[in-house]
């Protein structure tokens, strides 16, 4: 069985879940499909896939209709061909394709919440799609021009790699390939990751194609996705009502005011800080469901 079939099986993840490959205008994404109720789209972020989501999805599936995506470049999802503009992986990219797979599921309007990059995807579909988006959830981030207009010594150590992945091709790409299971990237997800999502991060970030597609996607935050937020930066917000959750003792908790943050960006801002770090969903999923589900029932 090919790598991409083994991917997409996710063997004891999701179960009760239908498995889709949906075409989009620009890209073929993973989509998990499971529950009842109304629609409830969640996306992941860096280096992950719709995996991370495995505890906190099925917590959710009898109150709403889940939807899970892996980014285009990421899992399971294809690999579009990036050009010098990094446009291919830009959020409003990014956000196109999953309006495209709701609309293919048969979701004119829908719930998100976005973890990390596919929080950014998530916000960007707010601005970009506002007819679509009820409800918005982001997790643990700040929008990306605050982060880069704020950006500090602090910031650029503890981030480091926003700057690293941004790098022209090939560095950033020969330098992850090294040894990408035990320091960069899965460094970061070896002790909190489940042994099955575990695998499914390590076949994306084995392969050389999701790689370089990973780095699109900080190349376009560097670059598309700033402009296209400082475009919006004081100019219009977000309509939609909107949670902000963070973790406690990540680097956003310890940054920024985040609901402060957020207020500038969008209308009707609600949230709180969770006891852990950077990755919500696995590091608390109960925590998390919790929020988002009375959030969403709303």
């Amino acid at each position: 069985m090919s790598a991409r079939r083994e991917r997409d099986k996710l063997p004891g993840v999701f179960e009760g879940f239908e498995l889709q490959m949906v075409e989009t205008a620009g890209a073929r994404i993973r989509t998990r499909v499971g529950g009842a109720g109304p629609p409830l789209l969640l996306l992941h972020g860096f280096p992950e896939t719709q995996a991370m989501w495995e505890k906190v999805a099925g917590a959710l599936i009898e109150q709403f209709t889940v939807v899970c995506t892996d980014l285009r470049g990421y899992g399971g999802s294809s690999r579009p061909a990036s050009g010098p503009d990094h446009a291919t992986y830009s959020k409003r990219a990014m956000a196109q394709d999953q309006v495209e797979v709701m609309s293919h599921l048969g979701f004119d309007s829908f719930r998100v919440a976005g973890h990390d990059r596919g929080g950014r995807c998530a916000y960007r579909m707010a601005f970009d799609h506002p007819e679509r988006v009820e409800r918005l959830a982001v997790l643990d981030i700040v929008p990306t021009y605050e982060a880069y207009a704020r950006a500090d010594m602090r910031f650029g150590l503890g981030y480091w790699h926003w700057f690293f992945m941004t790098q022209p091709a090939p560095l950033p790409e020969r330098l992850m390939a090294i040894d990408p299971d035990g320091s960069f990237p899965g460094g970061l997800l070896r002790a909190i990751a489940s042994p099955e999502a575990l695998e499914d991060y390590r076949m994306a970030w084995s392969d050389p194609e999701a790689v370089h597609a990973m780095c699109e996607d900080y190349r376009a935050g560097a670059t598309v996705d700033f402009e296209l937020d400082r475009a919006d930066a004081g100019s219009r917000r977000i309509g939609c009502p909107t949670l902000v959750l963070w973790g406690a003792r990540s680097p956003v908790g310890a940054w920024y005011d985040v609901l402060e943050v957020w207020s500038a960006w969008a209308e009707q801002v609600s949230g709180r800080a969770l006891d852990c770090g950077h990755f919500l969903p696995e590091e608390d999923p109960a925590a998390t469901a919790g929020e988002l589900a009375a959030f969403f029932a709303e």
